[in-house]
């Protein structure tokens, strides 16, 4: 079974786990609880409260990674009951029949984008609407396994709200994305780092966000040895990776090469040439190579990636 990042998980406890991490490691799946079912309902969860539940009733599922050097959720292989393939649901949502809005918001979203040739191949669907955990507020999320596919995806999105097809998040919206990201930095300028990304938009009044998933080279596991927080400015040197997950730029720095960034909130915030502000958890591999991570925990407190304007 291959296991990639922003796919779901179910066990036989009634957990639903949001995959982190392609692969497995020692035959676990790298993951975050999202959803659980009590008093039977299921229940949407916070980092804090998905943490206090796993501790209190679920504990072998707690798991700190040797290989990402960082505290998350992981579930054995023999444990998990159902596997949620965004690629797979969002085959099967087209080609049916709904009565629910969200679903048939998804429908015309992915309409129009195949109006205007976008190859729907590469894409699938996750967040709630993976597993069928929407409601009438859920956002659109569609994710892209290919990296050319989801920057036509982007200049497709900025086309559209140029015609006026879709539009921009409006204030109230701004705010509720800033709210729930809990920004290091101020309103203003995270609107002005997001409003350049087209990576997210409004669909017949829902909010849809894109985000990238695409194969990378085959790499030697390389083990880090974290050094502890730092802030640093440098000037980007390569922002290819930008907008993958997790998302890389190359720095030019004396001493670290690049900021790797786990969180959302920062996928696609710099561009190649600019010179930007960091802070994040400074670790070393055993060759010897320095990197910052930002989004060592799920919220990110204190680390940020912010362009210098």
């Amino acid at each position: 079974m291959t296991y990639r990042a922003k796919d779901f998980i179910e066990t036989e406890r009634n957990l639903l786990f949001a995959i982190v991490a392609d692969g497995t490691e020692f035959n676990k799946v790298l993951c975050y609880l999202r959803y659980a079912r009590v008093d039977g309902q299921w229940r949407k969860l916070a980092t804090d409260s998905a943490n206090g539940l796993l501790q209190a009733q679920h504990p072998e599922f707690l798991h700190y990674s040797e290989v990402l050097g960082a505290h998350l959720h992981a579930v054995a292989e023999e444990k998990i009951v159902r596997h949620f393939q965004p690629k797979t649901v969002l085959r099967r949502l087209l080609a049916e029949e709904s009565t629910d809005p969200v679903i048939r918001d998804l429908q015309g979203l992915c309409a129009m984008l195949r109006a205007n040739r976008l190859d729907l191949e590469h894409f699938g669907v996750t967040g709630s609407i993976l597993v069928g955990m929407q409601n009438h507020a859920s956002d659109i999320d569609l994710v892209c396994y290919e990296r050319d596919a989801f920057h036509r995806a982007r200049h497709i999105v900025q086309a559209l709200i140029a015609q006026d097809h879709c539009q921009t998040l409006n204030e109230d919206d701004w705010l509720s994305a800033y709210q729930r990201r809990a920004c290091d930095f101020a309103l203003d300028e995270y609107i002005w780092h997001e409003q350049r990304k087209y990576n997210k938009a409004i669909f017949n009044q829902r909010k849809f966000d894109l985000s990238l998933l695409a194969a990378t080279p085959a790499q030697s596991p390389r083990r880090y040895r974290k050094l502890g927080f730092v802030q640093v400015e440098a000037d980007v040197l390569d922002d290819a990776l930008g907008f993958d997950y997790p998302a890389e730029f190359t720095l030019k720095h004396p001493q670290i090469d690049s900021v790797v960034c786990f969180t959302a909130t920062y996928t696609g915030q710099a561009r190649a040439g600019e010179r930007i502000a960091v802070a994040g958890q400074l670790e070393v591999d055993d060759s010897g190579r320095q990197r910052i991570v930002v989004g060592s925990n799920r919220e990110a407190i204190g680390e940020y990636i912010r362009v210098l304007r």
